[in-house]
């Protein structure tokens, strides 16, 4: 099946490359939905021992204390989706009137766009540690607290607390399972596509209801 496929190669990422491929494939993960619940998960399964042709590497030098190395993984971890996410916050803060043109190209509309502000402006101190920190979500924060205009030292301080959580947490439930990671690793990638039907099934009943609401509006008769 093609979650299978995918995490294959998320794990054989993580497996050859280590604390660099975790690193990489967090930045992505704060602004695209890149399976960031699957890599630290494997990471801290990695750090824990539990395979034996997988080890943390870092500049060269093979980390053989599993603390350590779940420290240093999940540390890179979190370096990398704090990067990524001010590169979203970067996206949504500076590029706005090219979203704003053709934000259509990702079914961004104008009103899509202030209601964001709008949202960030009321939940903002909220939003963005909670966002983060919850699977199937943490992939659509960092773009639309740029669009929100929430200060970058206010944003970083809350992605930090978000991804912190997550980044150890899930570590831990990796380091943990250990050599039960394919298990579990099944049940995961079963829950995050179950999520992301969820939310396309959300966004479909939304959109509908929105596009009732507005032929309603338009009747002359009504």
């Amino acid at each position: 099946m093609p979650v299978a496929g995918v995490t294959s190669t998320l794990t054989s990422l993580i497996g050859n490359h280590g604390v660099y491929a975790v690193f990489l494939l967090m930045i992505v993960a704060a602004v695209l939905p890149a399976a960031s619940e699957l890599t630290m998960l494997y990471a801290g399964a990695v750090a824990s021992g539990a395979f034996a042709g997988a080890h943390v590497v870092l500049f060269g030098s093979r980390i053989h204390s599993h603390a350590a190395a779940y420290v240093v993984i999940v540390l890179a971890g979190l370096l990398g989706n704090l990067v990524g996410a001010v590169g979203g916050w970067l996206v949504g803060t500076y590029a706005e009137q090219w979203l704003e043109r053709h934000g259509k190209l990702l079914h961004i509309t104008p009103e899509r766009l202030g209601r964001a502000r709008r949202w960030f402006d009321r939940f903002g101190a909220v939003a963005v540690p909670v966002g983060f920190l919850t699977p199937g979500v943490r992939s659509f924060v960092a773009i639309p607290a740029g669009l929100g205009r929430m200060r970058l030292g206010r944003f970083l301080v809350f992605a930090l607390a978000g991804c912190a959580v997550f980044c150890f947490g899930l570590a831990g439930v990796g380091w943990a399972v250990g050599s039960h990671y394919e298990r579990v690793r099944s049940a995961l990638d079963y829950a995050v596509v179950a999520v992301v039907l969820l939310l396309i099934a959300v966004f479909l009943v939304r959109r509908r209801r929105q596009s009732r609401l507005g032929g309603r509006a338009s009747d002359p008769t009504r």
